[in-house]
């Protein structure tokens, strides 16, 4: 059953405060028997917040309501809603979910994935009160949930995640690879440095001697090398 807002309603939704201040304004409309049993209502609206409707699901007892998830789902698609708020009243005044609500919660959000319409809250309400899913974290733990995920989508979220596991050691096998070759580039620079520093300082230092009119025997003998060495330093001086 397709709900009209009145004048003092919102046409847009913000947070859950306006849905609030809604379906509390509907709630308090119903006459006092009606307001004894528990309602299942809908809001859907496009991405930018717009009401495009809000429709009463289903009417139950004071316990309990029952209902058919994809018939939840069926004026979203007819409106081409892409998100919904569904809500529901608790006649006791108990804002406590039970574990039918967060179960009901769970198919929903899985039947709105296929039909790629996000069901991004679930409010229970009271003439005075409410409770807000997304706010207690409820709709965060529901949408991990894969008691309600097909089979199919299961297996293709296992094996998504062994591919991106697989990439990731991937990645770390070749980051070591790339240390290794960085450590050894590294070492062979620092190699051919120090390599470059003692042959400069040889030369400089048979240079020195030759210069003090020491013999190239000598000089041969002080720095432990061979004459014929100290012959091609200093003949390249030259």
């Amino acid at each position: 059953m397709d709900i009209r807002l009145t004048k003092r309603d919102k046409h847009y939704i913000e947070g859950t405060e306006d849905v609030y201040a809604i379906m509390q304004r509907i709630l308090l409309r119903e006459n006092k028997v009606d307001q004894e049993k528990e309602h299942l209502w809908m809001i859907g609206m496009n991405q930018a917040g717009y009401i495009l409707y809000i429709e009463l699901i289903a009417l139950g007892t004071f316990r309990s309501v029952d209902i058919e998830p994809m018939n939840v789902f069926r004026v979203a698609v007819m409106k081409n809603a892409s998100r919904v708020v569904l809500i529901h009243n608790h006649p006791s005044g108990s804002l406590i979910p039970s574990d039918n609500d967060k179960d009901v919660t769970d198919r929903l959000i899985q039947v709105g994935r296929i039909l790629n319409i996000e069901l991004t809250d679930h409010l229970i309400i009271t003439p005075f009160n409410y409770l807000s899913f997304r706010a207690e974290k409820l709709m965060d733990k529901l949408e991990k949930s894969i008691k309600y995920v097909p089979t199919y989508k299961v297996i293709e979220q296992i094996r998504k995640e062994e591919r991106k596991i697989t990439r990731e050691k991937l990645a770390i096998a070749n980051n070591k690879i790339k240390a290794e070759k960085d450590k050894t580039k590294l070492a062979r620079e620092k190699a051919r440095t120090e390599k470059e520093r003692r042959k400069k300082l040889e030369y400089n230092m048979i240079i020195t001697l030759f210069e003090k009119d020491i013999s190239i025997t000598d000089i041969a003998k002080i720095m432990g090398i061979t004459t014929k060495k100290i012959e091609k330093v200093v003949i390249s001086r030259e």
